[in-house]
């Protein structure tokens, strides 16, 4: 039986009143001289059992002789009243019958702590009615966990004692898990963090809900809760938002819990705060909570993992993933020999790539070790050069924004970048983002792992877009950099964090190649927001300010899914549908911009060069000077004294993303296909491709492919037979078909996953040449056999972009035919052509 007092029995109490007690007014001058919350909390529950048993002593002790008694419950019970919490009650009834002809006592006590300026939630039970498990409102057995004894009937409040602490006995398991399934759906509604700009001291996550869930779980006596923090542990954060909440009641008058602006500020100007200002406050706020919130997870996770069969099978399963560095235990990630970490400081990279690729939280045991090992890991990697390799293979797995807050949490992010330290915690003030700017980093590198996994229609093609990208792991260094600069508080923090990047990459020595990329998307990170709020996207200069600004496309496919990244992390509302479109339509208007510019923006007369240099850049589209580093037009100027020695230059080398093959050679039909052709025949995986012409009619052509049989690496002497076929192929003393001829056959997709092939021409992209984009199936030789199909039609290729993704090839041609664009006549047999050739052979 569960009974509040309806609305009309509520009239007479419905006068605000500015103060819960005349003789608790002296304390609120005290509390704010010396921030003593624990003497507020104390004195405003002394005051209230005074009311609570003055009000029972006049309305219900004649009534109620016996068969009645009064008990505190949730933070009443706990005796922590705060200066405007409300006042849980219990009214403990020998039985329904007796409650129901009395109510009119019961009524006049309720009303007369309402009168005593009282906000009273109450509730009345039997003896059963407290020990009976109520599923639907999980909230009023959690209550008596802290229930005592205030008035009336002691001898049944004796009855109760021993079977109430009976059901907890019997129900401990099935009341955590409920508790824990609150504490989650909780977390959710502010997205699973504490680095809120504005937070809840209550309900928000490192909050006093969690705060309480640890004490529930102690007094449940489960197993293995004192192993995870001690009452000690959490005293001074505990101190810390008692004194924070009390604050804030006194500032409103009222039960307020939300820490805003304006409440940072005045706290941190008390007397009790260190008077250095809110940032700092805010920053021992959050290390404050953060402790709490971890105590949090882990008995929620303690909890959790010792419930139902089919998790205990999937966390048997989980062990399995242990090696001769790490176990895996109760999914947890424990070091397996802890005193490795004296003669291996490397052990913590691998510990966090550990991380990163199986999404596992470290134990506490080995926080505490990672945590007392640092001074040896930060000499260490001062010495660790280049430290770039492991990096990008931490930045490149999967769950990498778990391993990234792994390593905040215990230091090691701040000890490979320093400049990660000026935004640890940082809030910066705005009423568009949610989150400090760590948090905000971290998420945004979060929604990119999100961003692989999503099925939702209008998100999936920028899904496929992050699928393109040769190196996630450089897009996620831009991003973890993107806002660093917003420490420095200079104004422009794109500028400033560009600045920190470019010291942060010389010290981990990422390649040249990756540090114009990384450099250019901090500095740009903005660029496509501000244009799709303040620019007119329908307007072309738009799209040319854009292009100028990007470059090259691969560059645009980074900074669009970089700002996908960063506008969603923001807060969850941000990136709303019509944000969405908007990017996507920034996209589109830059990418036709950039794929116009490709055959019309060419290198003229590049200055101070050498005659050399001139001329073999002179013709070149201006894509190849943005795309190529200096070592590698070296290599290409290299090529082309070799080749008007020898009609072609190859060169095959091993590359980071696979093998790299450089052709160059006289124009002619054909040329591309029998590179495309030999390749094919030997078994590799082209995934990427160029083709330039210069203004002498030199051609090259640049592929980049994958040797899924390691023939290559097995066998050295296959990469000298590549090169010879080539140039014999290409000096016209082989023939590709022949070679083809004994290419096994690749397995067809089925036909729901079979991409149709598409083929579009765009005759005003150019004012030399057509343009023509395909998409189709991904399968060997498809490059080789359209190619072949554009020679076979008379066609001359001008320029080739070719990608693939997956199973999907995307292919950009530009061509011309008789030395014109393709006229409206012979775009239609070429159409079923390139179809023909698209089709699984």
């Amino acid at each position: 039986m569960s009974q509040r007092l309806s609305e009309s029995e509520m009239t007479t109490v419905v006068k605000p009143r500015s103060e819960h007690g005349r003789g608790l007014d002296q304390l609120k001058p005290a509390f704010l001289e010396t921030g003593d919350a624990a003497t507020v909390l104390a004195a405003r529950n002394q005051w209230v059992e005074s009311q609570v048993t003055g009000a029972f002593a006049v309305h219900l002790a004649s009534a109620f002789p016996s068969g009645l008694a009064v008990l505190a419950v949730g933070g009443f019970g706990r005796a922590e009243l705060f200066p405007h919490s409300d006042v849980d009650i219990c009214l403990l009834v020998e039985n329904e019958k007796q409650a129901e002809e009395r109510r009119d006592a019961i009524s006049k006590f309720i009303q007369a702590l309402w009168d005593s300026h009282l906000r009273v939630s109450q509730s009345v039970r039997t003896v059963p009615e407290c020990c009976e498990l109520h599923d639907q409102n999980i909230e009023l057995n959690v209550s008596l966990i802290d229930q005592r004894y205030l008035a009336g009937d002691l001898e049944l409040y004796a009855r109760l004692q021993p079977k109430l602490k009976k059901f907890f006995e019997n129900n401990r398991s099935v009341l955590a898990r409920q508790i824990c399934k609150l504490a989650r759906t909780r977390h959710k509604q502010f997205n699973d963090t504490i680095y809120h700009l504005e937070p809840n001291l209550k309900e928000g996550p490192g909050g006093l809900r969690d705060l309480q869930l640890v004490d529930w779980f102690r007094k449940m006596e489960l197993p293995g809760m004192n192993d995870i923090a001690s009452p000690e542990d959490l005293d001074p954060a505990r101190r810390f938002v008692y004194q924070a909440r009390t604050y804030l009641h006194y500032r409103t008058g009222r039960d307020n819990n939300v820490l805003n602006f304006d409440a940072q500020e005045e706290l941190a100007e008390q007397p009790f705060s260190s008077q250095a200002g809110p940032e700092v406050w805010m920053r021992d706020f959050y290390r404050y909570v953060r402790s709490i919130s971890r105590a949090c997870m882990r008995s929620m996770d303690a909890v959790e993992s010792r419930n139902t069969s089919l998790l205990s099978g999937f966390r048997d399963w989980r062990t399995r993933l242990s090696n001769s560095d790490f176990t895996v235990s109760r999914d947890r990630i424990y070091l397996k020999a802890p005193l490795a970490l004296e003669r291996d400081p490397d052990l913590i990279l691998r510990l966090f790539q550990f991380v990163a690729r199986h999404g596992l939280p470290l134990a506490l045991e080995t926080e505490r070790r990672v945590q007392e090992h640092l001074p040896q890991f930060e000499s260490h990697i001062a010495r660790m050069q280049p430290l770039w390799p492991a990096l990008r293979e931490l930045l490149s797995l999967p769950h990498v924004a778990m391993a990234l807050r792994a390593m905040e949490d215990t230091g090691v992010l701040r000890l490979i970048f320093p400049e990660w330290e000026m935004v640890e915690c940082l809030v910066v003030r705005d009423f568009y983002h949610r989150y400090t700017v760590d948090e905000h980093t971290i998420v945004t590198i979060e929604n990119l792992q999100n961003l692989a996994r999503t099925t939702e229609h209008g998100h999936r093609r920028f899904a496929t877009m992050l699928a393109e990208l040769d190196e996630p792991a450089v897009l996620r260094l831009a991003l973890l950099f993107h806002d660093v600069g917003k420490g420095a508080r200079t104004g422009d923090h794109s500028r400033e964090s560009a600045k920190l990047v470019v010291q942060a990459m010389a010290r981990i020595q990422v390649p040249e190649k990756w540090r114009k990329l990384v450099l250019f998307l901090v500095d740009q990170h903005l660029a496509l927001s501000a244009a799709m709020t303040s620019r007119d996207l329908d307007d072309p200069a738009t799209a040319r300010m854009l292009a100028d600004k990007v470059g090259t496309i691969e560059a645009l496919k980074y900074l669009t899914v970089m700002t996908y990244a960063d506008v969603s992390g923001v807060n969850p509302t941000a990136l709303s549908p019509w944000r969405l479109e908007q990017l996507w339509r920034v996209y589109l208007a830059t990418h036709d911009e950039l794929t116009r510019e490709l055959q019309t923006d060419r290198i003229s007369a590049p200055v101070e060069q050498s005659d050399e240099r001139t001329a073999f850049l002179k013709g070149l589209p201006v894509r190849y000077l943005r795309t190529h580093t200096e070592e590698e037009i070296e290599l290409h100027l290299e090529l082309d004294r070799r080749r008007k020695d020898a009609e072609i230059a190859i060169d095959v080398r091993k590359g980071p993303g696979g093998y790299e093959l450089t052709v160059l050679a006289k124009d002619r039909l054909y040329l591309f296909a029998a590179v495309a052709g030999t390749l094919s025949s030997f078994g590799m995986n082209i995934l990427k491709a160029e083709a330039f012409a210069n203004q002498q009619g030199t051609i090259l052509d640049t592929f980049v492919f994958a040797d899924p049989s390691r023939s290559l690496e097995l066998n050295p002497p296959e990469m000298d037979r590549l090169q010879v076929t080539l140039e014999r192929v290409l000096l016209g003393k082989q023939q590709v078909r022949d070679l083809l001829k004994y290419r096994p056959k690749p397995v067809l997709p089925s036909k729901r996953s079979m991409i149709i092939p598409k083929v579009s021409f765009n005759n005003e992209a150019s004012e030399s040449a057509t343009l023509v984009e395909i998409v189709a199936e991904d399968r060997p030789g498809l490059l080789y056999d359209i190619a072949s199909a554009l020679s076979n039609n008379g066609c001359n290729i001008e320029l080739v972009l070719v990608s693939t993704e997956a199973h999907k090839a995307m292919d950009v041609f530009y061509i011309s035919h008789g030395g014109r664009k393709l006229s409206e006549t012979l775009m239609p047999p070429l159409r079923s052509a390139l179809e023909r050739a698209c089709m699984p052979q």
